[in-house]
């Protein structure tokens, strides 16, 4: 064999060798240029010498733009380098991007005609090269062309109460030009316009208080005139501003006593204007009013667990305390005189998950002031009474792993059962219907991605990938589909009118009126106003690709123009959105998925 061919199967086999390493340790998709090759007339192999994308970012010129002006972007690549930015820029909301430049050295920068522009919002990005060949589109950067006279009115935010300062600024104004404003608002939607009370006849500096308390709570549109002589002027609508000057109801669940042991606490909340935002769980000593914060959950439902033998034995008082979106809070009624009491044995199960696959971990936590001899945890069918062991401990931690396979898929209850250093038995609450699925076919992952949008909110461009366990009979998700891509819309729901909480925005897909048989997505955020439904334009496709050896059915949705509602919010909080899968999809044998919820892997992150 020739040098050459030498050289040549090695870095073959060391390919193989890379790519073998990637399957085995889970899920990896590479997009990667590869730039160093060695061949000869049997076999190639190729080392990427650039496996990162660059860095790129525009900077924000501003608003009120006029005349010409120069457009500006950061790009960096420490590998290769930069080979070309692109800068574009589109009306908001519009369909294709017009590119303004592209440059090749630094500064990343060109000049953009405005005059030739109609005055109003723009979208900017940039896009950015590496000379690996690797691309990254910017975050979009909003501004406003304003060559004309115009006025522009503050954003007040998305969720209004109390008395709102309102603030408008005129552009391009004539010297001798005397402007009176006004500000005006309208139910949502109904182009209705009123006068805000004691906003209109202004001067500058165009400014005035909204005492919001003086209208219903509701959705309500905003805009600012501004006249000269006989000439009235108009500022973009803000649309969907919720006025909430109503505070949510709340109720503390009463936890029962003696309490023991690690408890469950929960508390049920509303609130039909804004939405409910947290909810803080708290105890105090009973008949004092040093409240102590146990947890603060931000969707339904509004619980958490709770070790009770962090605190002395006595009597504790406890309740709920429920903030909204505009800022409105309640506080519950007490739940007085209820015992804490670990001074003897307490023992309680950690819930494992509704849905328990494979090998599930399961947790107990177990006192006794007669110490504990040992701990069994516990299962049986649902609803009967033919108790089994799974483990038996006798030394915290009281934890162990229990092989779901080796049982019918269905449901279980599950207890434990504490021995105290005297014998005495000591049997937990029972955590009752988990359903034990080892169905092949399932979920394993969902993602989302920001392309050309804004990060943490729903813009056309960015996708949403479902990953199955298995290859899937795309027409069971789709009557007829091939896989190919095809239309659909997405639906994006408000929490609030599903019963999940503001915080509890849900995505699904439809052809026409018929759901896609891919399930729902809940995406653990708040990402459309409260109330709200907005609908896209989508496209869906299906690829079979190969995971940890085996093929698998991954289903992208790239998601296109606004049909319908709105509404939409940009998610600050970055969460773990949950999958639940149809059940009437199947894989290529029959077998149809369970609707077990899927995870979202990786880091904590936004959608979109």
């Amino acid at each position: 064999m020739t040098g050459t061919a030498l050289r040549s199967t090695a870095l073959a086999v060391l390919a193989c060798i890379l790519i073998a390493t990637s399957v085995l340790s889970g899920t990896q998709f590479s997009s990667a240029m590869f730039t160093a090759q060695s061949s000869n007339a049997s076999s190639t192999a190729s080392a990427a010498a650039d496996w990162t994308p660059p860095a790129v970012d525009v900077v924000d010129p501003g608003t009120g733009l006029k005349d010409s002006v120069f457009i500006s972007a950061n790009a960096l690549d420490g590998e290769t380098g930069i080979a070309t930015v692109v800068l574009q820029v589109q009306a908001t909301g519009g369909a294709s991007w017009t590119t303004l430049c592209t440059t090749t050295t630094t500064p990343y920068r060109c000049s953009w005609n405005t005059a030739a522009a109609v005055d109003g919002t723009y979208d900017l990005r940039a896009i950015a090269t590496d000379r690996a060949g690797y691309t990254t589109t910017s975050a979009m950067v909003r501004t406003t062309v304003s060559n004309a006279f115009g006025v522009t009115l503050a954003d007040p935010g998305e969720v209004l109460r109390g008395n709102v300062p309102l603030s408008a600024t005129l552009q391009n104004i004539s010297p001798l030009g005397v402007y009176s404003l006004r500000f005006e608002y309208a139910v949502a939607g109904s182009d209705n316009w009123k006068n805000v009370p004691l906003c209109w006849n202004l001067v500058a500096p165009y400014s005035c208080t909204w005492a919001t308390t003086g209208i219903s709570d509701g959705a309500y549109d905003l805009r600012v005139a501004a006249t000269r002589l006989l000439t009235t002027t108009y500022s973009p609508v803000l649309t969907d501003i919720i006025v909430d000057n109503t505070a949510p109801a709340v109720t503390m669940i009463d936890p029962s006593t003696p309490l023991s042991g690690t408890v469950t606490l929960a508390a049920t909340a509303s609130d039909s204007g804004s939405g409910v935002a947290t909810v803080a769980l708290q105890y105090a000593p009973n008949g004092t009013s040093a409240w102590t914060t146990i947890c603060t959950p931000a969707q339904a439902p509004f619980s958490c667990r709770f070790n009770t033998t962090t605190l002395t034995r006595g009597a504790y008082s406890f309740r709920a305390v429920a903030t909204d979106h505009a800022g409105n809070v309640t506080t519950s009624a007490i739940v007085a005189n209820r015992m804490v009491d670990n001074t003897i044995s307490s023992v309680s199960l950690e819930d494992p998950g509704a849905y328990l696959a494979g090998t599930s971990a399961l947790s107990v936590n177990a006192n006794s002031t007669a110490g504990v001899t040992s701990v069994t945890v516990q299962y049986a069918p649902n609803g009967t009474t033919g108790w089994a062991a799974v483990c038996t401990l006798t030394q915290a931690p009281y934890a162990c792993a229990w092989n779901t396979t080796t049982l019918a898929d269905g449901l279980y209850d599950l207890r434990a059962v504490l021995i105290d250093g005297t014998g005495k038995q000591t049997i937990s609450s029972v955590v009752s219907a988990r359903r034990v699925d080892n169905t092949p076919v399932r979920g394993i992952d969902v993602q989302t991605a920001n392309t050309t949008g804004i990060a943490g909110r729903l813009d056309a461009g960015d996708r949403m990938t479902f990953t199955y366990s298995k290859a899937m009979m795309t027409g069971s998700i789709l009557p007829g589909w091939n896989g190919a891509a095809t239309p659909v819309t997405l639906r994006l729901r408000d929490g609030g009118l599903l019963g999940a909480g503001s915080a509890g925005d849900t995505v699904d897909l439809l052809v026409g009126s018929t759901a896609v048989r891919l399930g729902t997505v809940n995406l653990r955020g708040d990402y459309v106003k409260s109330g709200k439904t907005s609908t896209s334009n989508a496209t869906m496709t299906a690829a079979t690709v190969t995971v940890n050896g085996a093929p698998v059915t991954v289903v992208t949705v790239t998601v296109g123009s606004l049909i319908s509602g709105g509404a939409l919010r940009t998610a600050t909080t970055a969460n773990t959105m949950s999958w639940s899968p149809s059940g009437s999809a199947t894989d290529l044998s029959g077998a149809a998925c369970s609707t077990a919820p899927v995870s979202e892997t990786g880091a904590l992150d936004r959608e979109f």
